[in-house]
């Protein structure tokens, strides 16, 4: 499967243009400080296998940190202290950022600390007694089974001229809905991924690990519809990409993510992203007797307590429709 970085075959990046996205940045860094993070950046690549996107978040928000701290007159990594982070966080709440952005912030600079000391580069970590905003924890917007049929119902609609990009949306919307995988998964699928006669699909999740996802009939349809359609998008950079965008490179998940918010606009639903669909599907499969094992496994969670968001979900949909619907809920 492509679409990940590959830590056998390419080498790695110089951080200075091409991870961080913050060349200016980059330049006002302290030689010693660039060093720890490029080696930051290598552990992140080759030894922890993290996906281009989450070395470029972590690379970009440590970035940020050592030009704060260069700018303080400070160029080795042995004086950054608790103060210094304190500091740096209150100028990221000044700037305005939100409360997410700076706890993301935080948790970077974390893990670059936490390397930095079993690497021996620092005597201790001064990040463990950092304190970051606390996020509030908001239940993830889903659709009920009757949209989300709707949904598929809408897309099919869009499919019966035959487009092949209509074609396409249909299968998109069925595979990510069907399987709860990542949008980032469904863009790096093969044409060897699909497994059509036990119905399943290989997919390479975070930390570069595969799992085998069960996919249903309404999926196999419009996934062999697709298939069908394809060729009519195929160039020569196609290769073996499975979903392509309309110029025949491989499907970009910018591109999927339009594809899923356009469909629910047109379907009338509330606003979704990709990652609704996938909130969506672990919900309802859940609700219909799975157990938190099971859905961990078709997800793909390295941990069940992130899969147990889910149950939250479930609890507050029934809640909400006891509420609606009992008599005695309001307590008059």
């Amino acid at each position: 499967m492509t679409g990940e970085l590959c830590a056998a075959e390419t080498p790695v990046p110089r951080i200075v243009c091409h991870h961080c996205r913050v060349s200016n940045a980059q330049a006002a860094i302290a030689p010693a400080l660039a060093a720890a993070l490029a080696g930051f950046e290598r552990h992140l690549v080759l030894e922890r296998n993290r996906s281009p996107h989450t070395v470029r978040a972590y690379t970009s928000d440590v970035s940020g940190l050592l030009s704060f701290t260069t700018a303080r007159h400070i160029d080795q990594l042995g004086q950054i202290d608790l103060a210094l982070l304190r500091d740096w966080l209150g100028e990221q709440h000044l700037a305005g950022h939100s409360r997410s952005t700076i706890a993301r912030r935080a948790a970077s600079v974390r893990a670059f600390t936490a390397w930095c000391e079993r690497r021996g580069l620092i005597p201790s970590d001064p990040s463990r007694r950092l304190k970051s905003p606390r996020v509030p924890h908001r239940l993830p917007v889903i659709l009920d089974a009757g949209e989300a049929a709707h949904l598929m119902d809408v897309a099919g609609t869009r499919a019966e001229d035959a487009d092949p990009v209509a074609v396409r949306d249909l299968a998109i919307v069925e595979l990510l809905y069907g399987t709860g995988m990542r949008v980032s998964e469904l863009c790096q699928l093969d044409l060897a991924d699909i497994e059509w006669e036990s119905h399943t699909v290989r997919v390479l999740g975070k930390g570069r690990k595969e799992r085998v996802v069960p996919f249903g009939i309404p999926a196999e349809r419009a996934l062999a519809a697709w298939v069908t359609a394809r060729p009519a998008l195929v160039q020569p950079s196609s290769g073996a990409a499975f979903f392509l965008g309309v110029r025949g490179q491989r499907l970009d998940p910018r591109a999927a993510r339009s594809v899923v918010v356009r469909l629910t606009q047109d379907a009338h639903l509330p606003r979704l992203a990709p990652h609704g669909l996938r909130h969506s599907a672990a919900t309802h499969v859940l609700e219909g007797g799975a157990d938190l094992r099971t859905v961990q496994e078709l997800l793909g969670h390295a941990s069940l307590a992130t899969t147990q968001q889910y149950t939250h979900v479930s609890v507050e949909r029934l809640r909400s429709a006891f509420d609606q619907a009992h008599p005695r809920a309001a307590g008059d």
